[in-house]
């Protein structure tokens, strides 16, 4: 299954956590920060991500990152 297909799968179940600008959700290829902040950035906000992902006990400082338009709104995903 495509990266994208399974990313939007994921996004469905329910979230792990909710910081001020993201939704945080636990996928089979690492955590998704769905952007909920009102209108996106023009860059990808991975430096708020990082930040807000200590809110819910996430330290994802040392995980690659990656971001990616869906259906949900922008997504930046942190993984291995």
């Amino acid at each position: 299954m495509p990266l994208r297909e399974l990313l939007e799968e994921a996004l469905l179940e329910p979230d792990i956590g909710t910081t001020s600008c993201f939704r945080w959700h636990a996928t089979p290829v690492g955590i998704a920060a769905v952007w909920h902040g009102g209108k996106p950035p023009l860059a990808p906000p991975f430096e708020d991500a990082l930040k807000e992902g200590l809110q819910v006990g996430l330290d994802l400082s040392r995980e690659e990152r990656e971001f990616h338009q869906l259906n949900a709104g922008l997504v930046i995903l942190f993984h291995s």
